[in-house]
């Protein structure tokens, strides 16, 4: 749990000059990252720069308050750096072995199987919406997006009939497979590492995750042509070692997960000693290839540099960024204006618009500032017990919504920009805008279902 700057005190800078300025700095970086397609400008820049600035203010800000130390604030910045570090390794592990498991062909060899399959064109829009579904909650949503669309425009063959809303069901597929795993998304990992949902309890999402994608998936099934496209020939050859390095992915995850329920120890170190395994099996090939056992050793490190860097270094602008008004007493005013039962919508209308501002504005400082937040999705139970039933239902509601609630925009989630990059002309904004209506019915059913099968 995030504690406050200084154990039983709270600071309210919100109406100050340094808190107001803080505000616009934060919007008009995030703004920037909004732009991010428009104006070129990757988004971990403005984000970093702007971090730096909120923590100028908030350090000025703080000093002018009673019984604050320069120490004190410093082991403030030294917390949310250290929040980072645990997500930091967590995802460096996972993203290279991504890259591993598509060094050895595995993902192009499952999309030439598809592309040369010969199905027709709605057999391989459930094909494609199916698999982006199941694979999402082990890859990030991001390289399944853009996996199963690479297999939409290869079928398609410029035919927007087809790919358009191909494209959009994948998004909605890959967002919502990725939100019953607490490794399908960033969100659900970190409402994972701070044990407020408890691994299996993840899975009771999965019902109405179906349904966020089905829903709106039958509703698509209508307008996708009944017709069959030539079969395209594409042969593609697994690397020696695939199954190796899948078998090593699933062991780190196993042994996250242990460390994480058995242990009590961060799932980031039983990543990175899942790391190690891969570290190992490299030295071995490299022997392997010195002995002139195989043609070609292993290059870890390399899949280690093909790690998303610009996506990293925006997650710690985030997280410091967030850090900074909370202590600033933004995240307090927000948490009483939302989740206060009197004062505010309550935890349940609060955790529903979060999902639908997540198609404006990124998931992953949503759910930070939540988290941060800490609010009480009990209100009927002291502040010191937090596993409640109900706790944990509200904590599913928002992990569910801030999951699947980006798939409501293609700007919305980083599935949705990608395949609009890749897939550049055929998916557009506003060609998803189209099955708004289809997709907002999905995720109204979503939360319905969460609530009959999970509430009581």
């Amino acid at each position: 749990m995030l504690n406050s700057l200084v154990d039983g005190a709270q600071f309210d800078l919100t109406n100050t000059p340094l808190g107001i300025a803080a505000l616009i700095v934060f919007v008009g970086a995030y703004l920037l990252v909004v732009l991010e397609e428009r104006i070129k400008l990757r988004k971990s820049k403005p984000v970093l720069l702007g971090a730096a600035i909120l923590w100028i203010l908030t350090s000025i800000g703080l000093q002018q308050q009673p019984n604050v130390t320069g120490e004190l604030i410093e082991q403030r910045v030294s917390h949310y750096i250290a929040e980072y570090g645990a997500l930091f390794l967590f995802l460096m592990v996972a993203m290279t072995y991504i890259s591993a498991i598509a060094a050895h062909n595995v993902f192009l060899k499952l999309n030439a199987w598809l592309v040369a399959s010969g199905y027709g064109y709605r057999a391989v829009f459930w094909a494609t919406g199916i698999l982006a579904f199941w694979i999402s909650p082990v890859a990030d949503n991001m390289t399944t997006a853009l996996l199963m669309g690479a297999v939409v425009v290869a079928v398609g063959k410029g035919d927007m009939r087809f790919i358009a809303p191909s494209c959009c069901s994948i998004v909605i597929a890959a967002n919502a497979g990725g939100a019953f795993s607490p490794f399908g998304d960033i969100t659900t990992l970190m409402v994972w590492a701070e044990d407020k949902v408890h691994t299996a309890e993840f899975l009771k999402l999965l019902p109405a995750c179906i349904v966020n994608w089905l829903v709106p998936a039958a509703i698509m099934h209508f307008w996708i042509p009944d017709e069959k496209p030539k079969p395209l020939q594409h042969e593609v050859q697994l690397k020696k070692g695939w199954a190796v390095v899948i078998g090593l992915f699933l062991a780190t995850i196993v042994t996250a997960v242990l460390f994480h329920m058995y242990l009590h120890l961060p799932p980031a170190l039983g990543m990175t000693m899942g790391l190690g395994y891969y570290f190992i099996y490299g030295w071995l090939s490299i022997r392997a290839y010195h002995k002139k056992r195989i043609a070609e050793p292993l290059d870890v490190f390399k899949n280690v540099a093909e790690v998303e860097w610009d996506t990293m270094l925006f997650f710690f602008g985030v997280i410091l960024c967030v850090g900074a008004l909370r202590e600033l007493g933004f995240l307090a005013l927000a948490s009483h204006a939302l989740y206060d039962p009197v004062s505010g919508v309550g935890a349940t209308w609060a955790n529903i618009g979060m999902g639908v501002l997540s198609a404006v504005v990124d998931n992953v400082p949503l759910m930070f500032a939540v988290l941060s937040m800490n609010p009480p999705m009990d209100p009927a139970m002291p502040a010191d017990v937090t596993h409640t039933a109900t706790s944990v239902y509200q904590w599913l509601l928002i992990t569910l919504t801030c999951g699947t609630g980006g798939s409501l925009l293609s700007v919305g989630s980083a599935a949705g920009v990608a395949l609009m990059g890749s897939a550049h002309g055929m998916y557009t904004f506003v060609s998803h805008l189209k099955w708004l209506p289809a997709i907002a019915a999905g995720y109204a059913a979503s939360i319905l279902v969460h609530w009959l099968l999970n509430a009581a």
